[in-house]
């Protein structure tokens, strides 16, 4: 009878561990999430008005606690109605989950890894001649509603095409264009911008609409500044700016293969005026 209470014993406290584990891993992965987005600020308002409900129903203070605590009832239905694009965004991410989907194949790196360098080339040849430009790179979210907003082209990828298609005061210059599997979708695409308070003024149209379509997909977007020709990437509402080759090379082979860069670098954060 004793061994088996201490099986009992020793499963309950295995279930505790497993339980811990879980939640630790789900507070590690909203953390990933939220990072690099509006929710951060917010979270840091919410932690105060929790902090000064506990402060008021510790030193007393009636009228401070029950406004508090009224601000704390319904404060659930605002968090989920700010929170929207983050808790959308949350829940794509664990519908396209590794759990749910298998491995690259090998053809499918290789298609990624020309579309990569086509987009590497053409955004450094624009770069340094000031030419703007928006790239998205569809992934697992389809992005055909975007699509139909601009003219479609189903053509191979190549720096050349890019390159042409964003040449001031030509047909396509003005919108982004959609990637897909090695393959320009359309040109001329409108993306929904960006409605984060946070983001910085210094920012144009191109970097808005780059943020916002990353808001509400899993897409990668390359912004080339006509400004001041630095590049940016987005991802999962999180912007880099003003990144070099290097760094272009390795977040988009992060992102899209298996196969990690032999060169790795630093991300860059800081800027100036983008346009």
């Amino acid at each position: 009878m004793f061994p088996f209470f201490e099986d009992i014993v020793i499963l309950e406290y295995l279930g505790q561990i497993v339980d811990i584990l879980l939640v630790t891993y789900v507070i590690y992965k909203l953390i990933m999430i939220i990072r690099g987005t509006r929710a951060v600020q917010l979270l840091k308002g919410i932690t105060i008005i929790l902090a000064i409900w506990f402060l008021s129903r510790f030193l007393g203070l009636r009228t401070l606690e029950f406004i508090m605590t009224q601000t704390v009832t319904y404060g659930v239905l605002a968090i989920i109605i700010i929170f929207q694009p983050e808790l959308r965004r949350a829940l794509e991410q664990l519908g396209r989950g590794r759990f749910f989907s298998g491995g690259r194949s090998a053809q499918q790196e290789e298609v990624n890894q020309r579309s990569i360098e086509a987009m590497i080339k053409a955004s450094v040849y624009m770069g340094k001649r000031r030419i703007g430009a928006l790239m998205s790179i569809e992934r697992e979210t389809g992005m055909s509603d975007y699509v139909e907003t601009g003219i479609q082209m189903n053509a191979d990828l190549t720096s050349e095409l890019l390159i042409n298609t964003f040449i001031p005061n030509t047909p396509l210059h003005d919108g982004a264009v959609i990637i897909k599997n090695n393959q320009i979708l359309a040109a001329g695409c409108y993306l929904p911008l960006s409605e984060n308070p946070f983001i910085s003024k210094e920012l144009g149209t191109r970097h808005r609409a780059a943020l916002g379509v990353s808001e509400v997909t899993d897409c990668l977007t390359v912004i080339v500044s006509e400004e001041t020709g630095s590049i940016s990437l987005t991802k999962n509402g999180e912007l880099h700016r003003d990144i070099n080759e290097d760094t272009l090379r390795e977040l988009l082979t992060n992102e899209l293969t298996e196969a990690k860069p032999t060169q790795t670098s630093r991300w860059q954060w800081g800027g100036k005026k983008n346009g």
